[in-house]
Protein backbone atom coordinates (compact mmCIF):
# COMPACT_ATOMS: atom_id res chain seq x y z
CA UNK A 1 0.00 0.00 0.00
CA UNK A 2 1.36 3.44 -0.88
CA UNK A 3 1.84 5.79 2.02
CA UNK A 4 -1.11 8.16 2.31
CA UNK A 5 -2.67 10.34 4.94
CA UNK A 6 -5.86 9.11 6.63
CA UNK A 7 -7.53 11.45 9.08
CA UNK A 8 -9.94 9.67 11.45
CA UNK A 9 -12.48 11.12 13.90
CA UNK A 10 -13.37 8.81 16.80
CA UNK A 11 -16.65 9.75 18.49
CA UNK A 12 -16.85 8.63 22.12
CA UNK A 13 -20.46 7.79 23.02
CA UNK A 14 -19.67 6.37 26.47
CA UNK A 15 -20.82 9.44 28.42
CA UNK A 16 -17.90 9.09 30.83
CA UNK A 17 -18.66 5.45 31.69
CA UNK A 18 -15.63 3.13 32.09
CA UNK A 19 -15.23 0.93 29.03
CA UNK A 20 -12.76 -1.07 26.95
CA UNK A 21 -14.24 -0.09 23.58
CA UNK A 22 -12.34 3.17 23.14
CA UNK A 23 -9.05 1.45 23.93
CA UNK A 24 -9.90 -1.27 21.41
CA UNK A 25 -10.66 1.25 18.65
CA UNK A 26 -7.42 3.13 19.30
CA UNK A 27 -5.43 -0.11 19.33
CA UNK A 28 -6.86 -1.12 15.92
CA UNK A 29 -6.07 2.32 14.45
CA UNK A 30 -2.50 2.25 15.77
CA UNK A 31 -1.91 -1.29 14.49
CA UNK A 32 -3.39 -0.44 11.08
CA UNK A 33 -1.10 2.60 10.81
CA UNK A 34 1.96 0.48 11.61
CA UNK A 35 1.11 -2.56 9.48
CA UNK A 36 0.19 -0.49 6.40
CA UNK A 37 2.87 2.20 6.76
CA UNK A 38 0.43 5.09 6.37
CA UNK A 39 0.19 8.47 8.06
CA UNK A 40 -2.99 7.74 10.00
CA UNK A 41 -3.93 10.31 12.61
CA UNK A 42 -7.01 10.34 14.82
CA UNK A 43 -8.78 12.73 17.17
CA UNK A 44 -11.27 11.76 19.90
CA UNK A 45 -14.52 13.65 20.43
CA UNK A 46 -16.38 13.15 23.72
CA UNK A 47 -19.86 13.80 22.36
CA UNK A 48 -22.35 12.88 25.09
CA UNK A 49 -20.35 14.16 28.08
CA UNK A 50 -18.67 17.24 26.60
CA UNK A 51 -20.71 18.00 23.48
CA UNK A 52 -17.70 17.59 21.18
CA UNK A 53 -18.51 16.83 17.53
CA UNK A 54 -16.09 16.56 14.59
CA UNK A 55 -16.42 18.67 11.47
CA UNK A 56 -16.69 17.37 7.93
CA UNK A 57 -12.93 17.68 7.34
CA UNK A 58 -12.14 14.09 8.35
CA UNK A 59 -11.77 11.20 5.90
CA UNK A 60 -13.27 8.58 8.19
CA UNK A 61 -15.49 8.47 11.29
CA UNK A 62 -15.81 5.73 13.90
CA UNK A 63 -18.57 6.20 16.50
CA UNK A 64 -18.49 4.00 19.60
CA UNK A 65 -20.99 2.16 21.70
CA UNK A 66 -22.20 3.52 25.01
CA UNK A 67 -24.59 3.04 27.93
CA UNK A 68 -28.22 3.97 28.32
CA UNK A 69 -31.37 4.20 26.25
CA UNK A 70 -31.12 5.08 22.54
CA UNK A 71 -34.65 6.53 22.82
CA UNK A 72 -34.34 8.96 25.72
CA UNK A 73 -31.90 11.25 23.87
CA UNK A 74 -34.53 12.37 21.33
CA UNK A 75 -34.19 16.11 20.84
CA UNK A 76 -31.02 16.48 22.89
CA UNK A 77 -28.36 18.71 21.35
CA UNK A 78 -25.66 16.06 21.23
CA UNK A 79 -27.97 13.67 19.38
CA UNK A 80 -29.01 16.37 16.91
CA UNK A 81 -25.32 17.16 16.33
CA UNK A 82 -24.65 13.47 15.66
CA UNK A 83 -27.55 13.19 13.21
CA UNK A 84 -26.47 16.42 11.49
CA UNK A 85 -22.99 14.96 11.03
CA UNK A 86 -24.45 11.84 9.38
CA UNK A 87 -26.46 14.13 7.08
CA UNK A 88 -23.31 16.11 6.23
CA UNK A 89 -21.40 12.92 5.40
CA UNK A 90 -24.20 11.73 3.12
CA UNK A 91 -24.49 15.15 1.47
CA UNK A 92 -20.73 15.25 0.85
CA UNK A 93 -20.77 11.77 -0.68
CA UNK A 94 -23.75 12.64 -2.89
CA UNK A 95 -21.94 15.70 -4.26
CA UNK A 96 -18.49 14.15 -4.67
CA UNK A 97 -17.89 11.82 -7.61
CA UNK A 98 -14.50 10.48 -6.51
CA UNK A 99 -13.54 11.22 -2.92
CA UNK A 100 -15.87 9.80 -0.27
CA UNK A 101 -16.12 9.98 3.50
CA UNK A 102 -16.73 6.81 5.52
CA UNK A 103 -18.43 6.12 8.84
CA UNK A 104 -18.57 3.04 11.10
CA UNK A 105 -21.24 3.04 13.82
CA UNK A 106 -20.98 0.68 16.81
CA UNK A 107 -23.75 -0.51 19.19
CA UNK A 108 -25.36 2.64 20.67
CA UNK A 109 -24.41 4.65 17.57
CA UNK A 110 -25.89 1.89 15.40
CA UNK A 111 -29.17 1.94 17.34
CA UNK A 112 -29.42 5.72 16.99
CA UNK A 113 -28.84 5.53 13.23
CA UNK A 114 -31.48 2.80 12.85
CA UNK A 115 -33.93 5.09 14.65
CA UNK A 116 -32.93 8.11 12.55
CA UNK A 117 -33.40 6.26 9.27
CA UNK A 118 -36.51 4.34 10.40
CA UNK A 119 -35.09 0.94 9.51
CA UNK A 120 -36.52 -1.02 12.43
CA UNK A 121 -38.06 -1.00 15.89
CA UNK A 122 -35.66 0.02 18.67
CA UNK A 123 -36.78 -1.80 21.84
CA UNK A 124 -35.51 -2.72 25.27
CA UNK A 125 -34.55 -6.37 25.68
CA UNK A 126 -36.22 -8.60 28.26
CA UNK A 127 -32.77 -9.21 29.75
CA UNK A 128 -29.23 -7.99 29.19
CA UNK A 129 -27.23 -9.67 26.44
CA UNK A 130 -23.59 -10.01 27.37
CA UNK A 131 -21.01 -12.46 26.12
CA UNK A 132 -19.30 -13.85 23.05
CA UNK A 133 -22.00 -15.01 20.65
CA UNK A 134 -22.24 -16.42 17.13
CA UNK A 135 -23.65 -13.98 14.56
CA UNK A 136 -25.14 -15.04 11.23
CA UNK A 137 -24.37 -13.28 7.95
CA UNK A 138 -27.20 -12.77 5.47
CA UNK A 139 -26.68 -13.30 1.73
CA UNK A 140 -25.84 -9.60 1.39
CA UNK A 141 -23.45 -9.90 4.32
CA UNK A 142 -21.62 -12.82 2.73
CA UNK A 143 -21.02 -10.65 -0.36
CA UNK A 144 -20.01 -7.49 1.55
CA UNK A 145 -16.31 -6.60 1.57
CA UNK A 146 -16.45 -5.59 5.23
CA UNK A 147 -16.79 -9.28 6.15
CA UNK A 148 -14.16 -10.55 3.70
CA UNK A 149 -12.10 -13.12 5.61
CA UNK A 150 -14.69 -13.83 8.33
CA UNK A 151 -16.52 -17.10 8.93
CA UNK A 152 -20.30 -17.59 8.84
CA UNK A 153 -21.35 -17.66 11.56
CA UNK A 154 -18.64 -15.56 13.21
CA UNK A 155 -18.15 -14.65 16.86
CA UNK A 156 -18.12 -11.25 18.52
CA UNK A 157 -18.69 -9.53 21.85
CA UNK A 158 -22.31 -8.51 22.35
CA UNK A 159 -23.18 -6.20 25.24
CA UNK A 160 -26.58 -4.49 25.25
CA UNK A 161 -29.88 -3.87 26.95
CA UNK A 162 -31.46 -2.60 23.72
CA UNK A 163 -31.95 -4.03 20.24
CA UNK A 164 -33.27 -3.21 16.78
CA UNK A 165 -35.85 -5.70 15.51
CA UNK A 166 -38.61 -5.93 12.88
CA UNK A 167 -36.77 -4.53 9.84
CA UNK A 168 -38.83 -2.16 7.70
CA UNK A 169 -37.89 -3.47 4.29
CA UNK A 170 -39.69 -0.66 2.47
CA UNK A 171 -37.44 1.80 4.33
CA UNK A 172 -34.42 -0.39 3.51
CA UNK A 173 -35.30 -0.30 -0.18
CA UNK A 174 -35.94 3.45 -0.19
CA UNK A 175 -32.55 4.11 1.42
CA UNK A 176 -30.81 1.35 -0.58
CA UNK A 177 -29.64 -0.06 2.75
CA UNK A 178 -28.73 -3.72 3.23
CA UNK A 179 -29.17 -6.02 6.22
CA UNK A 180 -25.82 -7.80 6.58
CA UNK A 181 -26.07 -9.84 9.78
CA UNK A 182 -28.65 -11.05 12.28
CA UNK A 183 -28.72 -12.56 15.76
CA UNK A 184 -28.15 -16.28 16.15
CA UNK A 185 -31.21 -18.48 15.79
CA UNK A 186 -32.64 -19.63 19.12
CA UNK A 187 -35.10 -22.41 18.29
CA UNK A 188 -36.26 -22.70 21.91
CA UNK A 189 -37.01 -18.96 22.21
CA UNK A 190 -39.97 -17.45 20.39
CA UNK A 191 -38.47 -13.98 19.96
CA UNK A 192 -37.61 -11.85 16.95
CA UNK A 193 -33.94 -12.10 15.94
CA UNK A 194 -32.39 -8.66 16.14
CA UNK A 195 -30.42 -6.93 13.39
CA UNK A 196 -26.68 -7.14 14.01
CA UNK A 197 -25.23 -5.22 11.05
CA UNK A 198 -26.57 -2.86 8.39
CA UNK A 199 -24.94 -1.14 5.46
CA UNK A 200 -26.75 2.19 5.55
CA UNK A 201 -25.03 3.29 2.33
CA UNK A 202 -21.92 2.44 0.31
CA UNK A 203 -19.89 4.51 2.77
CA UNK A 204 -21.74 4.15 6.11
CA UNK A 205 -21.99 0.84 7.95
CA UNK A 206 -22.99 -0.14 11.47
CA UNK A 207 -22.86 -3.11 13.82
CA UNK A 208 -24.86 -3.95 16.94
CA UNK A 209 -21.91 -6.02 18.17
CA UNK A 210 -18.43 -4.80 19.13
CA UNK A 211 -15.84 -5.49 16.39
CA UNK A 212 -13.24 -3.54 18.38
CA UNK A 213 -13.33 -5.95 21.34
CA UNK A 214 -10.14 -7.91 21.96
CA UNK A 215 -9.07 -10.65 24.40
CA UNK A 216 -6.96 -8.29 26.53
CA UNK A 217 -9.79 -5.84 27.13
CA UNK A 218 -12.39 -8.52 27.66
CA UNK A 219 -10.22 -10.38 30.14
CA UNK A 220 -9.60 -7.18 32.12
CA UNK A 221 -13.35 -6.59 32.16
CA UNK A 222 -14.38 -10.13 33.07
CA UNK A 223 -11.87 -10.44 35.91
CA UNK A 224 -13.40 -7.50 37.79
CA UNK A 225 -15.09 -9.08 40.81
CA UNK A 226 -18.30 -7.08 40.38
CA UNK A 227 -18.61 -8.12 36.73
CA UNK A 228 -17.73 -11.74 37.53
CA UNK A 229 -20.43 -12.02 40.17
CA UNK A 230 -23.01 -10.27 37.98
CA UNK A 231 -22.42 -12.72 35.10
CA UNK A 232 -22.47 -15.76 37.39
CA UNK A 233 -25.66 -14.47 38.97
CA UNK A 234 -27.37 -14.03 35.62
CA UNK A 235 -25.95 -16.90 33.59
CA UNK A 236 -24.17 -19.32 35.96
CA UNK A 237 -20.52 -20.08 36.67
CA UNK A 238 -20.09 -22.39 33.66
CA UNK A 239 -21.13 -19.61 31.27
CA UNK A 240 -18.60 -17.31 32.91
CA UNK A 241 -15.80 -19.88 32.59
CA UNK A 242 -16.75 -20.55 28.95
CA UNK A 243 -16.40 -16.82 28.21
CA UNK A 244 -12.92 -16.72 29.72
CA UNK A 245 -11.80 -19.88 27.94
CA UNK A 246 -13.00 -18.68 24.53
CA UNK A 247 -11.15 -15.35 24.62
CA UNK A 248 -7.91 -16.65 23.11
CA UNK A 249 -9.55 -18.83 20.45
CA UNK A 250 -8.10 -17.47 17.16
CA UNK A 251 -11.35 -18.31 15.35
CA UNK A 252 -13.48 -16.16 17.63
CA UNK A 253 -13.11 -12.51 18.69
CA UNK A 254 -9.42 -12.45 17.69
CA UNK A 255 -10.49 -13.03 14.08
CA UNK A 256 -13.36 -10.53 14.26
CA UNK A 257 -11.10 -7.79 15.65
CA UNK A 258 -8.49 -8.48 12.97
CA UNK A 259 -10.94 -8.41 10.05
CA UNK A 260 -13.92 -6.05 10.27
CA UNK A 261 -12.61 -2.58 11.23
CA UNK A 262 -9.36 -3.11 9.26
CA UNK A 263 -11.48 -3.97 6.17
CA UNK A 264 -13.40 -0.74 6.73
CA UNK A 265 -10.16 1.26 6.96
CA UNK A 266 -8.76 -0.47 3.87
CA UNK A 267 -11.79 0.66 1.87
CA UNK A 268 -11.32 4.24 3.06
CA UNK A 269 -7.60 4.40 2.27
CA UNK A 270 -8.22 2.69 -1.09
CA UNK A 271 -10.75 5.34 -2.00
CA UNK A 272 -8.28 8.10 -1.12
CA UNK A 273 -5.63 6.53 -3.35
CA UNK A 274 -8.05 6.30 -6.26
CA UNK A 275 -9.16 9.91 -5.76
Amino acid sequence: MDKRDLKVAVIDMNNGAPNQGMRGIQEILSRFRHENNINLTFDIFDLRQKGEIPGIDYDTYISSGGPGSPLESKGEKWENDFFNLLDEIEAFNASSEEQKKYAFLICHSFQLACRKFGLGNVTERRSNAFGIFPITLTEDGEQDEIFDGITNPFFSVDSRDWQVIEPDFAAFEAKKAKLLAIEKERKHVDLERCMMSIRFSDEIIGTQFHPEADPVGMKMYLLQEEIKQAIIGLHGEQKYLDMLNSLDDPARIVLTQRVILPNFLNKAIGNLQEA
